[in-house]
């Protein structure tokens, strides 16, 4: 799982990345608004939690930025304003929680995951699709041109985050956290090997091709050219 934290107090910022990582979470952390709203924008995020009072761009402007541009990404609002106005404003803002500082950690991890759950709830559909590669989320089943594909688990997990993320370049970094699940050595090739075998299964019996290599960066799955 992977949470970014806008904010732009280190102190604070240091106690809640490190509950996150004890908690079993990743976390990008970015010290002022503009840079933390480039990050969202970019990358795929389970979770963001944004202090409001922020250099550059406060934190009500980026939620408002992130709605704008379809950004679904469950938000939560810190901040050391406790009045019901402001707690209305951040949430016509399009947050999804607000929570005032001081706070207790055990707090703040218990609404994250909250919100995380409840996201992934709405989200989730019974069927990933692009173009005629489809996965049958609930019966755990891949095909294309209505051909079963027979994958192994971490195969299937694979491909599963790839299509999540359909569009979007997702580095191994990225791959590892999310479906192996552990932090990224970079002397290991066992992201290009699990998707080497996944093409093979995947994209070399048909003549459309989804899984792409970015050079430099990662991969992509698509259905362009």
């Amino acid at each position: 799982m992977r949470i970014l934290l806008i904010e732009d107090d280190i102190q604070i910022a240091s106690f809640i990345m490190k509950g996150l990582k004890e908690a079993g979470y990743y976390t990008t952390h970015a010290c002022n608004g503009r840079d933390g709203l480039a990050l969202v924008c970019q990358e795929p995020f389970d979770a963001a939690i944004i202090d409001i009072m922020l250099p550059q761009m406060n934190g009500i402007e980026v939620i408002q930025q992130m709605r704008a541009s379809d950004i679904n990404t469950p938000t939560l609002i810190l901040s050391a304003k406790n009045s019901v106005n402001d707690r209305v404003r951040g949430l016509e803002a399009g947050s999804d929680d607000y929570l005032v500082k001081p706070f207790a950690f055990t707090e703040l991890l218990a609404r994250t995951q909250a919100l995380i759950r409840r996201s992934q709830s709405l989200r989730q559909p019974d069927h990933l699709t692009i173009g005629d590669l489809v996965i049958d989320t609930v019966k755990r089943k891949v095909s294309r041109e209505d051909v079963f594909i027979d994958l192994q688990p971490r195969e299937l997990a694979l491909l599963e985050y790839m299509m999540r993320n359909k569009g979007r370049i997702v580095s191994k970094t990225m791959i590892m956290e999310n479906v192996w699940d552990y932090n990224f050595d970079p002397q290991t090739n066992v992201v290009e090997a699990r998707m080497c075998k996944l093409r093979d299964k995947v994209d070399k019996p048909f003549d459309k091709k989804y899984l792409h290599t970015i050079r430099g960066a990662g991969y992509r799955c698509d259905d362009e050219s």
